[in-house]
């Protein structure tokens, strides 16, 4: 048996499983999601969102690139928050790194004549790596500079959404939703807590968004 024939079987027997002990399971969930939370995470094949917290579908909207970034230029990401945010009114957002990130550790190292794309993308982690040289470039030991330098990735990250015109509109008119910057470790199953944003948080005023109406000059 092929391995996407055996993705199909154990989708089907998961199918099965779930109706025999929740009959309305599928019915529900096909008439719409009330996500509670929203999930930036990492597309490390071993940081599934909804089964490390042990979720139940419809609790996680998620979006997840390489090293759980949100970048101001990424359209694709930011659809994704403004949906969450505007239209599905999540409570909180949660941006999720994990230690010993094959991204973050190739930002460490000179860019690639092979990863044309992959070189572009990962700019945003060195530019975080720029931020906090003097601590990191005093970490012998790779594997901790890595994971170091993958909470301050984590950091910047929810500091970006909350930088954002979608979150900061919806802090000023809903009080919601609250960002959490967290990180999960591959040797132990646990995640840990780095930063956690609200709109009462301060921000640094450049990074404010101002709505107020500009005076013409007369």
């Amino acid at each position: 048996m092929k391995s996407h024939e055996k993705l199909l079987l154990e989708n089907k027997a998961w199918a099965e499983e779930r109706k025999r002990h929740k009959p309305e399971f599928f019915e529900k969930l096909a008439h719409g999601q009330q996500p509670e939370f929203l999930w930036i995470g990492c597309a490390d094949s071993r940081v599934p969102a909804d089964i490390i917290v042990n979720a139940e579908p419809g609790l996680i909207f998620a979006h997840r690139n390489i090293a759980n970034q949100v970048v101001a230029t990424d359209l694709n990401c930011l659809s994704v928050v403004q949906y969450a945010v505007q239209v599905l009114k999540v409570k909180h957002i949660i941006v999720c790194g994990h230690y010993n990130c094959g991204g973050v550790k190739a930002a460490l190292s000179r860019q690639r004549s092979d990863f044309t794309l992959l070189n572009k993308w990962l700019l945003h982690v060195k530019d975080v790596y720029r931020l906090h040289r003097d601590e990191l470039d005093a970490i012998n030991c790779v594997d901790a500079k890595t994971n170091r330098l993958v909470e301050f990735n984590v950091i910047e990250q929810a500091n970006n959404l909350a930088f954002s015109s979608i979150v900061q509109n919806a802090w000023r008119s809903e009080q919601r939703p609250m960002i959490h910057g967290w990180v999960y470790a591959l040797d132990d199953g646990l995640l840990k807590q780095l930063i956690t944003l609200g709109p009462e948080s301060a921000l640094d005023p450049i990074y404010r968004w101002d709505d107020e109406p500009v005076e013409q000059a007369h």
